[in-house]
């Protein structure tokens, strides 16, 4: 397939889509700095402790925000941007919500899991992790 004269059949390595992960996990941890100090005050100042799930949940929607309203607006992060890489679903259509959902929640997956769905690339025919199954989307590389 064909957008704007870029062929959207090339697939980033293994390598490319691992520092793009990497970037984008650089820039969450900045938004979850700014996210923790609006929410500090509301805990006196003082450090969250491990009896306050709340903390660890606001982390989770404030990632899932982040990664949802990139890949719904446009298939890209700012680590998918600089590595010239795009999110499309199959079709090569924007994701919906429904999809960046699943790839989110499945990407949480397969971290508890050691990041086997994420290296499961490697042997993939297709060079797809767990998460591009489950949410009908994938990567493909902008050249």
């Amino acid at each position: 397939m064909m957008e704007h004269g870029r062929n959207l059949s090339v697939r980033p390595s293994f390598l490319r889509r691992l520092a793009a992960v990497t970037y984008d996990a650089l820039l969450l941890l900045a938004v979850w700095f700014v996210a923790t100090a609006l929410l500090l005050p509301l805990n006196g100042g003082q450090a969250f402790s491990s009896d306050q799930f709340f903390y660890p949940i606001y982390l989770l929607g404030i990632s899932f925000g982040f990664y949802g309203w990139f890949w719904t607006h446009g298939g890209q992060t700012l680590g998918l941007k600089a590595w010239n890489i795009r999110l499309l679903s199959f079709d090569q259509r924007a994701l919906n919500w429904r999809q960046a959902a699943y790839r989110f929640f499945g990407g949480v997956l397969v971290l508890i899991f050691f990041g086997i769905g994420f290296f499961w690339i490697i042997f993939d025919k297709n060079h797809y992790a767990w998460f591009d199954y489950w949410s009908k989307s994938t990567v493909y590389f902008m050249d």
